[in-house]
């Protein structure tokens, strides 16, 4: 590999919001957000809407996730007058 060229390879901590569920991996993205793993380490925070512990193909459950509103809305924009 070309040396410079390639952003920095490091532990990071994924965490999905729905569920809390956290997993330790190694990424290229970054966060200005960190949290203290289990061993005793800093790592930079990901925030993720879907992992593998929400999502329906994993879980076998459905569930609606409404992270703006888009469904309120909706129901607002089409309710019967």
């Amino acid at each position: 590999m070309k040396a410079g060229i390639h952003p920095e390879y490091r532990d990071v901590i994924f965490q999905d919001v729905t569920t809390d569920f956290q997993f330790r991996t190694r990424s290229t993205l970054g966060s200005k957000e960190s949290i203290k793993w289990e061993d005793g380490q800093e790592y930079p925070l990901i925030k993720v809407d879907i992992s593998s512990a929400s999502h329906p193909f994993y879980t076998g459950k459905q569930k609606l996730l409404d992270t703006s509103g888009r469904v309120d809305k909706f129901r607002k924009r089409y309710a019967q007058k």
